[in-house]
């Protein structure tokens, strides 16, 4: 057992040196079963090994925020231009069309909201997720919270035991509290403990310092969080930056249906997820777009 005083800070973490996936396209998913390769297939495109998440599910803590009062009016639209929608069940059930072929996210815990502590939370029912044919079970971990922490560790070992069951992947969507920095030693604890834990995809934040680390650190596949909203050259600056640096895509909310043209801006995205497109000419792309294409 690691005595916590003998514990140091990471400094080899083989830059530039690919993790062999002999097997399967997906970082760390080459000795998966069938049933799991073939849902993460849903969800990553094969030819890039990167997805666009489309990610609604902030009703679960927020309500009804900025962009979200009208699901059906404001997401919708964008469901096609997206790899995979990451939602609660309760917006898959009333506003997500059924002839919809997206892979499903699905929110797979919940709990208190921003009114009260957050991360005190429980977790779904697995028949549920196999109802509504999910492709990954999201499970948010709040690592460093004293209250908390190990709840929300034990939620995501027991979803990675019923996902293994019935071949649903899960991502470890990693928590960020007040009083923790998003630095790269601790996205890079948060996403490593995740994936120890069982996770297959990991949900993080993206930090502008050594985020290489925390990807080369981590063995299965990572997307950033959009986070807060930003301009929308800043929010294509920061995806061009973390797939740079080897995130295997997004999973963005509010900086694709905050934008002054969602459509616009989640084509743009796209171009610098799958196309590699710098984060000019994406911007370029939106400013074009914006012009053509219906908010």
């Amino acid at each position: 057992m690691a005595d916590n005083d003998s514990v140091q800070e990471g400094k080899t973490f083989g830059i530039g040196i690919p993790q062999k996936t002999e097997g399967f396209f997906l970082k760390g998913s080459g000795q998966l079963e069938w049933g799991m390769k073939n849902r993460l297939s849903q969800v990553f495109n094969a030819k890039t090994g990167k997805s666009v998440m489309l990610a609604f599910d902030h009703g679960y803590i927020m309500g009804p925020t900025s962009g979200l009062e009208r699901m059906d009016l404001s997401i919708v639209p964008l469901i096609e231009y997206s790899d995979c929608i990451m939602c609660t069940r309760g917006a898959l059930r009333t506003i997500v069309p059924p002839e919809s072929k997206k892979p499903l996210s699905l929110r797979y815990s919940a709990g208190s909201t921003i009114l009260t502590d957050l991360n005190d939370e429980c977790v779904l029912d697995i028949d549920e997720a196999i109802r509504l044919n999910a492709s990954l079970l999201a499970v948010m971990v709040a690592i460093g919270d004293p209250k908390h922490e190990a709840l929300t560790i034990r939620n995501l070992v027991k979803t990675v035991d019923l996902g293994m069951r019935y071949s649903i992947p899960t991502m470890g969507v990693t928590a960020v509290g007040k009083e923790l920095v998003r630095d790269a030693r601790y996205l890079g604890m948060a996403s490593r403990v995740c994936a120890e834990n069982g996770a297959h995809v990991i949900k993080t934040y993206y930090c502008e310092k050594n985020f290489e680390q925390v990807v080369n650190a981590v063995p299965v596949p990572i997307v950033i969080a959009g986070g807060k909203k930003l301009p929308e050259k800043d929010a294509l600056e920061m995806a061009y930056r973390a797939v740079n640096d080897g995130a295997a895509g997004v999973d963005m909310g509010r900086n694709i249906f905050q934008a002054e043209n969602p459509i616009a801006m989640i084509k743009a995205v796209r171009e610098v997820v799958h196309n590699n497109a710098k984060s000019e000419q994406a911007f370029k792309l939106y400013e074009e777009l914006k012009t053509t294409t219906r908010k």
